[in-house]
């Protein structure tokens, strides 16, 4: 009987697991479709999963849209010089909540992690007046600057660094290393799982960002692909869903990409997480 209801639940584990990746993979299958399509499939009922002709040419179209390489190269750079900047001080502010002892030590970090539940919309009207005085409106600066460092980040470095024996960094002390020594040879090579979860979401979170962006950028040549891909789809530059879906299709690419080359320190990462 035992060995029966362990098999049950596995079934109705799995089948809840099949029915959850079906619904998330549902929207993703539609949007490849669409971009597939012509204007004239879009709205057909019923509706249509393959389409009749296979339309490339939508890719070539929403690339020559709006100078889309242009567009794709910003969110590209400002995503990759977030998450570099955003992996150093992060672990860096991490290692310091986690390994010394200073005044106000834990008085500081709650108020840090109560940051987190301050919505950006309270705060895009300061962040556009600072900018503002700052001259940091319509630069790759403005974009980057607010989320190189991030309350969750510091958060998740603290807790996997507080698991991290302090005799080894007294050792190198004795062996007379640096602070800064004995961070980046000691410290980071042990962090390299929790180090690529954080990667993968400050990626993810800089190229997905679209009020920041839509607050702070109005030269062209600074936009992101949200703000293409919001700008295509209210018909700003043209008045066809499959382009939309087209552009929607390519800026998930780098996405997916980076996932599949670091899940395997992704998952380790999620997997320590839940352990602590």
């Amino acid at each position: 009987m035992v060995k029966n209801a362990e098999w049950i639940g596995r079934i109705c584990l799995i089948i809840i697991v099949v029915i959850g990746a079906f619904t998330m993979l549902v929207p993703f299958i539609w949007m490849i479709s669409t971009s597939l399509k012509a204007d004239s499939e879009v709205f057909t009922f019923p509706p249509t999963w393959i389409p009749e002709i296979l339309q490339w040419a939508n890719y070539e179209k929403a690339f020559n849209v709006a100078n889309f390489g242009r567009i794709f190269f910003n969110s590209f750079y400002v995503a990759i010089v977030t998450t570099i900047l955003g992996l150093l001080l992060n672990s860096m502010a991490g290692y310091a909540f986690a390994k010394f002892n200073f005044w106000g030590r834990d008085v500081i970090f709650i108020l840090l992690l109560a940051t987190m539940m301050i919505p950006f919309q309270i705060t895009m009207i300061p962040i556009y007046m600072l900018f503002r005085e700052f001259e940091l409106l319509n630069s790759y600066t403005g974009l980057i600057a607010p989320n190189i460092a991030t309350a969750f980040g510091i958060f998740l470095m603290r807790q996997f660094m507080k698991g991290i024996p302090s005799e080894l960094m007294a050792a190198a002390r004795i062996d007379g290393s640096g602070e800064m020594r004995i961070f980046f040879q000691i410290v980071l090579p042990i962090m390299k799982a929790p180090l690529a979860a954080l990667g993968i979401f400050t990626f993810m979170f800089s190229w997905n960002n679209y009020f920041l962006p839509l607050v702070i950028i109005t030269d062209e040549s600074y936009k992101t692909l949200p703000l293409l891909i919001s700008s295509l789809s209210s018909g700003l530059y043209v008045q066809s869903w499959p382009l939309v879906m087209a552009a929607a299709t390519i800026a998930t690419l780098p996405i997916i990409i980076l996932f599949f080359v670091a899940q395997r320190y992704f998952i380790e990462g999620m997997a320590l997480t839940g352990i602590k």
